[in-house]
Formats: C-alpha cells, structure tokens, sequence
C-alpha cells in the first residue's frame, strides 16, 4: 500500500469558494478553488482503498489520519517525507494488528541507536515532542523503529519503519520496496490523464456535488483497474 495526496481544481463559483478556499502564492490567490484529497493504493493492483477530502487548509497528515482506521491489519503502507510524524506513525502501528509503516527519514532527525541489526540496519529510539504527545494522547516519550541506510544511484537514502523484526523482514528486500511507491503517482496519473481526459476542473458547482463527483472519479476507476485485473487473469 502507498498514500499520497493530489489536488483537484473546481468551477470557481460563489458556493465552492466559500467551501474550498483558495491556496495562495506569494500573497495571490489561486484562480479556481481547490480540494486536497489523500488516498491509500494496493500498489500490485492499483486499486484505491480509502480515501479522504479536505481543503487547502487542511494538511496532508490532517486527512492521512483519517485513513488510519480503514487501513487493512497485516499491511505495510509507504509514505512519502512529507508524512513524516511520529504521532501519526504512532497512531497508524497502534491501531491494528502489524499496521506497518516505511517512510524516508526527515533530514536532521535525532535519534539514538539501540542495535545494529545488519550492515545500514539499525534498530533505533526517536524521542517525541511535548507538542507531539499533546496531540496524539497515545504517544509516548520515544518511538522504536528501525532505520535503513541504502544507496539509490550514488545516492543514500536513510528509511524508517516499524517493521523491526530483521528475522521475518530482511533489510535488503524491504528497502527495495519502497522503490514501488511511486506506482501510487502512476495511478493518480491514471485518473486525471484518463479517466477525466486530463481535464484540469472538476464540473460540479456546489461543494455537495463536488463530493459526489469525486467519489464517482474514484469508483469509476476501481471498476475499471478491477476489469483490468480480470482480463488480465
């Protein structure tokens, strides 16, 4: 699984406008509203499993929260930095039964390392914030995870996540899948490019319909992805 998040533009009416205020840039309002969306993918299938909308004054972490519950027990979800959040990774492990996580880690993170569990493998306590535990009233003083340091075309890059046992979950083979996370990017490409004839705008004029709208893009694709998949069979 993957989350990531995408923006759609709507028809700039007085009702959307006041639903969906405008993003703006260097003191510029955007020309049309906008609606943030965070969606989670089956990266095998491309098939959606949950998704949640917002405005553009509600963060990505804000809606990626509200896919923590429908998030699937025995799964591993990639996320991209922008995610990073030791309460919400807290949250995503705590909810279920193995809820894992990978994620890149945020550059000038502290964290002490507890033990090495093979070569860039390392078992690793990341201390939380008092903001942090105001938050997330189920976060602790620390977060264990486990970091991964590998080098992606002369490049290294340091992963976390809370898969921690390196028995069942070999450093080499779970970093190379976070490599698969950028299958959810060809699947919003899909979307727009395909599905919605890579119109820009939504067509939906009143904010309840925008809604609509939207969950009838997403179901329309599934149908088509899962079509796909039995031809395919």
């Amino acid at each position: 699984l993957a989350i990531d998040g995408v923006f759609w533009r709507t028809p700039d009416t007085p009702e959307n406008d006041a639903a969906f205020p405008r993003q703006t840039h260097a003191g510029n309002p955007a020309l049309y509203p906008q609606v943030k969306m965070v969606c989670q993918m089956e990266l095998t299938s491309h098939l959606l499993t949950a998704a949640a909308f917002g405005t553009m004054k509600n963060s990505e972490n804000e809606l990626a929260e509200q896919l923590i519950e429908q998030t699937g027990d025995n799964t591993l979800t990639l996320m991209d930095k922008g995610y990073y959040s030791l309460g919400l990774l807290n949250a995503w492990s705590l909810a279920g039964e193995h809820r894992h996580w990978m994620i890149p880690l945020r550059k000038g993170a502290q964290y002490e390392e507890i033990r090495k569990l093979g070569k860039g493998d390392h078992l690793v306590k990341l201390k939380t914030s008092p903001q942090a535990r105001k938050k997330w009233p189920g976060l602790g003083n620390e977060v264990t995870a486990r970091l991964l340091t590998v080098t992606r075309k002369g490049k290294v890059c340091h992963l976390l996540t809370s898969m921690t046992d390196a028995m069942r979950f070999p450093g080499g083979e779970m970093a190379d899948l976070y490599s698969h996370r950028w299958e959810i990017e060809l699947g919003y490409r899909e979307i727009k490019q395909t599905m919605q004839l890579s119109r820009l705008t939504l067509r939906s004029k009143k904010p309840e319909l925008v809604e609509q709208e939207l969950w009838g893009v997403l179901l329309a694709y599934n149908l088509v992805r899962y079509q796909m998949i039995k031809m395919a069979e």
